[in-house]
């Protein structure tokens, strides 16, 4: 209750989003205080489902030396950590305690990161039913979006993005498949990345898809990013993507150096949508970057349709499959041990699991099985995202790069009817389905509600799109939006 307590100025004190620099060196017993006044109590954001009150004596013992000196990072409930359970929202996962740090959670610790909470999402990673609402869980509730708290945070990390634009944590770590960290990044004003599938280890990790999953980070800024991402990367024997890929030792050292000077930029038209606000704010990044001296070259494109629907056999088959193989892994005789056994304690607890939507998805995932024409449509889906699309852009308009808008502003939150959100912008499924990077950036607002840019990039070429999205970030004219911690309202929701 001690939220409801404060005066009007110090809610506005606890309002006012936490910038890159004063969260270097991070102070963990503020971002403890911050959650149990605004995620606890308060507006009750729901972005984290526990944490480490403790967190502060941990930041302290770490070697100022290291890479993150202690900074605070959130996690997402799907990745496992040796403190808390693991349960990727759901009541059959409630007792997922393995005693185990995923490796890229053990890559953190290493470089000195300090593992703050975990944080809520939508439940299954969003792959539960088509008709979900982004963000809600049965172990976490409905995260809310801190610029507008009826708003929707999008997902599946949807936790994850709310609570670095509240100034939870100095950073968080999400996972996508395919939008589910980009679009709750944009949604809720904060950069997000998504790397190349095989830089970051995805043992440990609850599955939806061996192709395309992969975790990345959630930040302030783009600098901040590299730096989590440099923390988290690494080869891991248990992942095969893992192996033999040629990263980078870090990805933030000689951000700063890059220049937009003649550097080409793809736009594409086709993906910037039916809204005339979205493309008003895109227009002023686009002009941002020819001020800075990139060279913009319009592109007309339409995916091939086929992609899609390639890519969604792949996941309904590779959803079974990983499923079964990591719910095999858990210690304890009382943990699920199939998609099977998930469907069945969704239907024996549909009062608390299934009141707001079914579990359509992971039925016909499970009826999926048919392992040639899996690999008949996983062939095809990544082709075609990948040489089809996104290279052949790229080598056919001689561009190093490619921009869209990642999505429109956040919709409002509807348990009822589900999500509401506009398919017509953003041009992030090639990448998740070929592996590729996907960089969002935020690049101002509609109405008070962010919205951001995306810049993709050849696959591994996940510095080179941390540099370009640096170099947009330091151009960048737009007036960024402020969390309000209430309710959406035309007259409260405006920039400062």
């Amino acid at each position: 209750m001690l939220f409801r307590l404060l005066s009007a100025t110090a809610l506005l004190v606890l309002a006012s989003p936490l910038t890159a620099q004063e969260a270097s060196p991070d102070d963990a017993a503020e971002r403890v205080q911050r959650i149990a006044e605004l995620d606890d109590a308060g507006p009750m954001l729901n972005a984290v489902i526990a944490y480490d009150a403790g967190a502060a004596a941990k930041a302290a013992a770490v070697s100022p030396d290291s890479l993150l000196a202690g900074r605070t990072v959130l996690v997402k409930d799907n990745i496992e950590t040796r403190e808390w359970p693991t349960t990727a929202g759901s009541l059959a996962l409630a007792d997922n305690r393995t005693g185990r740090d995923a490796p890229l959670i053990a890559n953190l610790r290493a470089a000195g990161g300090v593992v703050l909470g975990k944080t809520n999402l939508s439940e299954w990673a969003n792959i539960r039913d088509d008709n979900s609402t982004s963000g809600w869980s049965a172990v976490g509730g409905l995260t809310r979006n801190p610029f507008a708290i009826d708003r929707n945070s999008c997902g599946s990390s949807s936790g994850s993005g709310a609570a670095v634009a509240a100034g939870f944590a100095w950073g968080a770590i999400g996972t996508e498949t395919n939008g589910s960290i980009t679009c709750p990044a944009s949604i809720n004003g904060v950069v997000g990345f998504k790397p190349s599938v095989g830089l970051v280890s995805r043992t440990h990790v609850v599955p939806i898809s061996s192709t395309q999953d992969t975790a990345g980070p959630m930040t302030r800024s783009v600098a901040d990013a590299a730096m989590l991402l440099s923390a988290m990367a690494g080869e891991d024997a248990a992942d095969r993507a893992t192996v033999g890929i040629d990263r980078r030792a870090d990805y933030h050292t000689g951000l700063a150096d890059f220049s937009l000077q003649g550097v080409r930029i793809g736009v594409m038209r086709n993906q910037i949508g039916d809204r005339d606000d979205v493309r008003a704010v895109f227009e002023t990044a686009l002009a941002d970057l020819e001020k800075a001296g990139a060279v913009l070259v319009d592109i007309e494109f339409e995916p091939n349709e086929q992609m899609y629907a390639d890519s969604f056999a792949v996941l309904m088959f590779e959803l079974r499959e990983e499923m079964g193989k990591y719910l095999a892994s858990l210690p304890g005789e009382t943990m699920p041990r199939s998609l099977a056994d998930l469907i069945a304690f969704n239907e024996a607890n549909a009062d608390t699991e299934m009141r707001w939507f079914d579990q359509d998805l992971f039925e016909q995932a499970e009826a999926t099985t048919d392992r040639d024409a899996y690999e008949t449509a996983r062939a095809n889906a990544v082709r075609i995202a990948g040489e089809e699309t996104l290279d052949m852009l790229l080598a056919d308009n001689d561009v190093a790069f490619l921009v869209a808008p990642t999505r429109g502003p956040s919709w409002t939150s509807d348990l009822v009817n589900g999500d509401n959100y506009n398919g017509s912008i953003g041009f992030g499924s090639p990448a998740a389905i070929a592996g590729y990077p996907h960089l969002t950036v935020p690049m101002g607002a509609v109405e008070g509600l962010p919205v951001g840019i995306s810049f993709f990039g050849a696959r591994f070429d996940d510095f080179a799109v941390l540099k370009v999205g640096q170099a947009y970030e330091n151009a960048r004219s737009a007036a960024l939006p402020v969390p309000s911690f209430e309710r959406w309202t035309p007259a409260s929701a405006q920039p400062d």
